[in-house]
């Protein structure tokens, strides 16, 4: 019983921070955009400095008409905001917040487990561009296929090599070989993971499948209200938990200076933040890449820097060891 009743805590603990991060990171993304462009618009809502702006956009998107064409694919339609939401809440599950098993599920496998998850929630946007009925959501969940196809390789291939350095495929294990000389010798690898990661989220500037700024909005370009509304949300959760699995395979995860086991949560939280700060700062100061662009991004940089960093983490092994 008491072990059930751990099991318990622990979910609802990652389910209320499933339903506290995202939104944070999308106040903030507000506020943060509002400073580096003078956008005066989320300043405003209920006052001080627009602590209300999260709360009248909720209130908007439950005021509109859930609308499904009539010629599209309902079931699939409905089932794709989930099929892009929950996969990252499964991926909490294995993310550690601490030593001495603060994680829900330990799992032996737990990167692989994570990586694969959240190439599941990709696939929602590719199910909703195919199910909508509408040739110009068609084309954005095609571009969406593609990118995630060219982006899913350079990401694995870094993983790949933070695993081999630690000499072990799970996310806690991982935490504990990770040493700050990792930095300097792992930063290709960083960069690599966290670039390829916000392609597959399709964040600007990888954004050619969504393009906002345009009158259609890629394979969403269907939906309104309340499931438009689980896209965004989708979005801002895949950027805490990237945030998170790069925190924990680049950044020593919940370690910090002082007090990891009494402080590791926080020093987890903290390097989330610093991430989600990083995301929303590239959204603000580079312009959108083409499509082309993004696929010589892919091919032609990330896979072959991938390859170099995990043949490093190679030789440093043999000669380590």
């Amino acid at each position: 019983m008491p072990d059930l009743l751990e099991i318990v805590l622990k979910l609802a603990l990652v389910a209320a921070v499933f339903a506290v991060l995202p939104l944070l990171v999308g106040q903030a993304e507000h506020k943060v955009m509002a400073h580096m462009q003078g956008r005066l618009g989320p300043m405003y809502a209920g006052g001080f400095h627009g602590w209300a702006q999260l709360v009248a956009d909720g209130v908007k998107f439950a005021q509109k008409e859930d609308v499904v064409p009539a010629a599209a694919d309902r079931r699939i339609f409905k089932l794709a905001p989930g099929v892009a939401l929950v996969p990252y809440l499964l991926v909490l599950l294995v993310i550690p917040v601490g030593p001495d098993g603060m994680v829900v599920l330990d799992l032996g496998l737990g990167l692989f487990f994570a990586l694969a998850v959240m190439g599941i929630g990709v696939i929602g946007a590719i199910m909703a561009g195919w199910a909508s009925a509408n040739k110009y959501s068609l084309l954005g969940g095609m571009r969406v296929a593609a990118q995630l196809l060219s982006y899913e390789l350079p990401m694995v291939f870094a993983a790949a090599s933070v695993a081999m350095a630690a000499g072990t495929l799970s996310l806690s294990g991982i935490v504990e070989e990770w040493r700050w000389y990792w930095l300097p010798w792992q930063a290709v690898g960083l960069v690599v993971f966290f670039v390829a990661g916000l392609a597959e989220l399709r964040r600007p500037p990888f954004d050619m499948p969504i393009a906002d700024s345009e009158i259609i909005l890629g394979p969403y370009t269907e939906y309104g209200g309340l499931r438009f509304a689980l896209f965004l949300l989708a979005e801002y959760a895949g950027i805490v938990v990237l945030a998170a699995l790069t925190a924990v395979l680049y950044l020593g995860g919940w370690k910090g200076p002082f007090l990891d086991a009494e402080l590791g949560w926080l020093w987890l939280l903290l390097k989330v933040f610093a991430l989600a700060f990083i995301v929303i700062w590239l959204r603000v100061s580079f312009p959108r890449m083409r499509e082309d662009q993004l696929q010589r991004l892919a091919w032609a940089w990330l896979v072959p820097l991938a390859l170099a960093q995990l043949a490093l983490t190679g030789v440093m092994r043999v000669v380590s060891a």
